[in-house]
Parts: C-alpha cells; sequence; structure tokens
C-alpha cells in the first residue's frame, strides 16, 4: 500500500516438487484438497529450504559469545585486587 515493497504474485508459488505435493495426493485419494498448499510453498524453495545442521544450532553465537567471554575476562582481570592471596574471601 505505497510502501515500495515488491510481494511475488501469490500464483507464482506451488506444491509441486515439495513435500505438500505428497500430502496433496493423500488428501485427493479422499476428495479432499487443501487450499491453503500454495501459500506454504514458499517455505521450501529459495533460502528457507537449507537443511539445518548440528554446527548451525551449536555454533550459531560461539564467536561473538566467545569475544564477550574473553571481553569479561579481561575486565575481571583489570579491575580484581592485585593480592588475591591475603587470606580473605
Amino acid at each position: 500500500m505505497g510502501r515500495g515493497l515488491d510481494l511475488p504474485d501469490y500464483k507464482v508459488w506451488s506444491p509441486r516438487g515439495t513435500p505438500l505435493e505428497q500430502v496433496q495426493e493423500r488428501l485427493a485419494r479422499r476428495g479432499l484438497r487443501d487450499p491453503w498448499a500454495r501459500n506454504e510453498a514458499w517455505r521450501f524453495s529459495g533460502g528457507f529450504n537449507k537443511p539445518i545442521t548440528f554446527n548451525n544450532i551449536f555454533f550459531r553465537g560461539f564467536k561473538w559469545g566467545f569475544a564477550a567471554f574473553v571481553v569479561a575476562l579481561g575486565v575481571e582481570y583489570a579491575l580484581s585486587s592485585p593480592n588475591k592471596n591475603d587470606g580473605h574471601h
């Protein structure tokens, strides 16, 4: 609505070649159809269809988290008292 956002036409998406096609076939055997399958087909195309691996989940924020840990360790070391072994906790 005047925002300059170019959205693709809804007719561009198709459940053919996606797991939704199998769902449509099973529903057709029962005399049914899913009218929303076209609206969900975008999930299986483009950058959305990349498989999620263990490394993606485990190491997603690892480098930024490790950097924050090193900075926090440096600040802790810089602000700690130099006499750590004076017998007090």
